[in-house]
């Protein structure tokens, strides 16, 4: 199981970082054609959508990874047991956090397809497309929530980067 999830954070990584290249793709694009004269419709928006896309497909790779910010100071003056205790608090809300949000992101990407939703841009896209990454990085980030919140229950450390880089 544990092949498979660090898998999945993967995957979403490498997609994030596909999403990374087409943010470039699109802006070339739209730099290449203004500059032949060309019209390329909504290189703008591809652009942003491919950002936001990036972003989220990455969030459960990169929390995995130990390179989300982690505010530690109160951690680090309780003694081990209430510090962890607390970490399992905190891991719990974000677990029903990040639940909330997939499950929105979700179904925006539904109601848009149901809908028939199109960005108002001169491209005209069915939005449901670029939503859809949304619905699955908050769904991969609730995953790595759960996943660590169940790791942290049988007391294992959080991740940190230089745990993960070495």
């Amino acid at each position: 199981m544990r092949r498979f999830l660090d898998g999945l954070y993967g995957l979403g990584a490498v997609l994030g970082a596909l999403c990374t290249v087409g943010v470039l793709v699109a802006v070339l694009a739209g730099i290449v054609a203004r500059e032949a004269g060309w019209n390329i419709p909504g290189t703008d928006a591809y652009a942003g959508y491919f950002m936001a896309a990036a972003g989220f497909l990455a969030l459960a790779s990169t929390f995995k990874h130990g390179e989300h910010i982690r505010v530690t100071l109160i951690l680090n003056s309780l003694a081990p047991a209430g510090g962890r205790r607390l970490d399992i608090f905190a891991l719990a809300v974000g677990v029903l956090l990040a639940a909330a949000f997939a499950w929105y992101s979700v179904k925006l990407a539904h109601d848009s397809w149901e809908f028939n939703d199109v960005s108002t841009s001169n491209d005209a896209t069915p939005l449901w497309i670029p939503q859809i990454s949304m619905a699955l990085g908050t769904l991969l980030f609730f995953i790595a929530l759960v996943d660590e919140l169940i790791r942290r229950i049988r007391g294992h450390a959080a991740p940190s980067s230089q745990q993960v880089h070495e």
